[in-house]
């Protein structure tokens, strides 16, 4: 790797990888990079989608001593769990149905380079055993053949989701966790270092103007300052996406001047003019045009919004399959009210103060009870998915340390 002084590292970054960023999340990120990438360590970078995951991932592939070799860059998302050992490792002719050939795998190709493992946290078990024999003694063995072969190959793996977890409730090897996380790397969501979203617009800008041909004029503070209010549940992917659109469909009007709050208001997502200023604010809030037609579409999604809350009560009361005079004898199984912490609760519920919001909350806590605060048993139990039970969990503000 040539070596690039500390102060040439953002400089660097950016013009060769588009790693923007001058806050302190991302030059804690940024340092991480720059002390890993001369290593062979594996490396694991956690974010929120449209971090820049990957971004990161060839900026250590191109720092680091492996750079003229390959970059091989998996999905392990989007390879159907059957297909994935397979791509991964390679197969002989005969290995299966439709292996008229023999194939090498992904860690093949990327020998003596790198190999990026995107969504690692979909990977199925068993073929975490064999990327952990990988990882620990460099070889493994195409599908179908008994033949060991040696690679060297450096690992970086990415993922959205809390492995920590995954480690916990039996998604994820905990050895293996611990072998790819030598080096933890997290990018911030865009929110926590919305700081730098000037700097960002401004290389989003830039790019999309150079390639359509036309001068970058800069962007006015009314526009920022709606730019800086939005969620940004996309991250750096939405807003680059955002700033392409804004500028592509406005081309004629930004040739001549800076974009304006009416230039970025047709790309906008619609949630943004949901927001009305409210009377008694202390700094009165901007209000922007609306979209046409925003009214039928806001009523839109209420009412789909509604179908499917009410779909889902119907589910869950029919999985509870009890009525008020037999609660106890429901599918979990509720043990007698005084093996509660919260037993004067239990007690106090009777038909005149028993609804939905009462019932739910009550087996919710009895199936965590039950299952020792195991989420994944207790949405079962109860006929939910694991995210409609974090979110009434939340909904209902249930302490899941009284279960565990």
């Amino acid at each position: 790797m040539e070596y690039i002084e500390a102060e040439n590292i953002n400089n660097y970054l950016q013009t060769q990888y588009g790693i923007v960023g001058r806050s302190k999340p991302m030059q804690d990120a940024i340092n991480l990079l720059r002390q890993s990438a001369p290593t062979d360590l594996t490396v694991l970078i956690t974010g929120e989608t449209g971090t820049g995951k990957e971004i990161f991932a060839h900026a250590l592939h191109g720092l680091s001593n492996r750079k003229k070799n390959q970059f091989v860059s998996v999905n392990c998302g989007a390879i159907p769990e059957t297909l994935l050992e397979s791509e991964l490792f390679g197969h002989e002719k005969g290995a299966f149905t439709g292996a008229t050939e023999q194939r090498k795998g992904f860690f093949e190709v990327a020998d003596k380079g790198t190999i990026f493992l995107d969504e690692i946290g979909e990977m199925p078990v068993g073929t975490q055993v064999k990327l952990l024999r990988v990882l620990e003694a460099g070889e493994f063995n195409r599908l179908g053949s008994t033949n060991l072969k040696k690679v060297d190959v450096r690992v970086i793996a990415a993922t959205n989701r809390d492995l920590e977890y995954e480690v916990k409730e039996g998604g994820f090897r905990q050895d293996l966790y611990f072998r790819l996380k030598s080096v933890s790397i997290v990018l911030p969501p865009l929110r926590k270092h919305i700081e730098d979203l000037p700097l960002l617009v401004e290389y989003f800008a830039q790019r999309v103007c150079d390639k359509l041909g036309i001068p970058w004029n800069g962007i006015n503070d009314d526009a920022l300052g709606v730019l800086r209010s939005l969620p940004w549940a996309g991250n750096i992917r939405e807003l680059r996406n955002l700033i392409e659109t804004a500028i592509t469909l406005q081309k004629k009007s930004i040739q001549t001047s800076e974009i304006l709050q009416r230039h970025i208001a047709p790309a906008l997502p619609a949630t943004n003019y949901l927001q009305s200023p409210k009377e008694n604010a202390l700094i009165p809030l901007r209000t922007y045009p609306e979209p046409p037609n925003i009214e039928m579409e806001i009523i839109f999604r209420s009412l789909l919004e509604l179908k499917n809350d009410v779909n889902e009560i119907k589910r869950f009361l029919h999985s509870l399959n009890y009525n008020v005079e037999d609660l106890k004898e429901s599918i979990i199984n509720i043990p007698p009210a005084e093996t509660y912490a919260h037993v004067e609760e239990v007690q106090s519920i009777s038909e005149e103060n028993l609804n939905i919001e009462t019932m739910e909350k009550k087996m919710i806590e009895t199936a965590l009870t039950k299952y020792s605060g195991n989420r994944r048993k207790a949405a079962k139990a109860l006929g939910l998915s694991e995210r409609t039970l974090y979110r009434k969990i939340s909904e209902y503000g249930i302490n899941e340390q009284n279960y565990s």
